[in-house]
C-alpha cells in the first residue's frame, strides 16, 4: 500500500492528536479507527444489543454504516466527523457509557474482522495516517512507517479527565486513572490483536512533551523517506 502511515498506542497516550496532526502536515487523510470500534459500541447501546453477545455485535457490524470522513467547517474541536447510518455521533461515541464498553466489543475476533476489512479498504486509497492499537501489527502490517506512542498512565488519565471536563460530563480523576490501567491490561492481555508495538516500529513517550514538538520530531525523523520519495 502506498504512502501509509501506522500510527499505534494505549487510549489517551496522544496517538490521535498527533496523528491527526501528522495528516494535516503531509497533506494526507486521517483515520482514528477506534472511532470505528466506539461508534458499533454506540449501535450496540442504542439498539438494546447485548454487549457481551460476540455473535449480536458481529452481526450489528455486518448490518450498519460506520463512515468517517474529513471534517469541514466544524469549530468543536474535532479532528474528523464520525456518522452511523447517518447521523452524526462525533460526540456521542466520546460518553463514559461507550468508554466503558469499547474494550469489550472491541476485543471480539468476530467484530475485529469485520471492521479490519472496512479499515483496509481506506488504507487502500493511500496517502493516509490510520491510528489505532493493532495497525502496524494487523491492519496494515506492510505500512512504510509504523509508530508506537504512550504516555504514563497518570499523565493518560489526565488528559481523559480533561477531555470529560470539557464536554461537561462529570469525571473523577482516580476513577479514570484505574479505568485506563484496567484497559491497558485488557488490551494488552486480549488473546486476538493484542495492542502492543509492531517490531519495527519507532516508539515515542510523550509524557510532559507539547505535541507540536513531537510532531517536528517525527518529521524530522521521516525526512529521508520523504527526501527518497518512500512518502510523498
Amino acid at each position: 500500500m502506498d504512502n501509509v502511515i501506522a500510527i499505534d498506542g494505549p487510549a489517551a497516550s496522544g496517538k490521535s492528536t498527533l496523528g491527526f496532526l501528522l495528516a494535516r502536515r503531509l497533506g494526507y487523510i486521517y483515520l482514528d479507527t477506534g472511532s470505528m470500534y466506539r461508534a458499533l459500541t454506540l449501535a450496540g447501546l442504542q439498539c438494546g444489543v447485548d454487549l457481551h453477545d460476540e455473535a449480536a455485535m458481529a452481526r450489528l457490524a455486518e448490518n450498519v454504516e460506520i463512515d468517517v470522513r474529513p471534517f469541514v467547517d466544524e469549530d468543536d474541536g474535532r479532528h474528523y466527523s464520525v456518522f452511523l447510518d447517518g447521523q452524526d455521533v462525533t460526540w456521542k461515541i466520546r460518553t463514559p457509557e461507550v468508554d466503558a464498553a469499547v474494550s469489550r466489543v472491541s476485543s471480539y475476533p468476530a467484530v475485529r474482522r469485520q471492521l479490519v476489512l472496512l479499515q483496509r479498504r481506506y488504507a487502500a486509497r493511500g496517502n493516509v495516517v490510520m491510528v489505532g492499537r493493532d495497525i502496524g501489527t494487523v491492519v496494515i502490517p506492510e505500512a512504510q512507517l509504523k509508530l508506537y506512542i504512550t504516555a504514563s498512565p497518570p499523565e493518560r488519565a489526565r488528559r481523559r479527565w480533561l477531555d470529560r471536563q470539557q464536554q461537561g460530563h462529570l469525571a473523577d480523576y482516580d476513577v479514570i486513572l484505574d479505568d485506563v490501567i484496567r484497559r491497558d491490561a485488557f488490551d494488552a492481555g486480549r488473546q486476538h490483536s493484542p495492542m502492543r508495538p509492531a517490531l519495527d516500529a519507532i516508539q515515542i513517550d510523550t509524557t510532559g512533551k507539547p505535541v507540536e514538538t513531537i510532531v517536528d520530531v517525527i518529521l524530522a525523523l521521516i525526512a529521508p523517506r520523504l527526501l527518497a520519495g518512500e512518502l510523498i
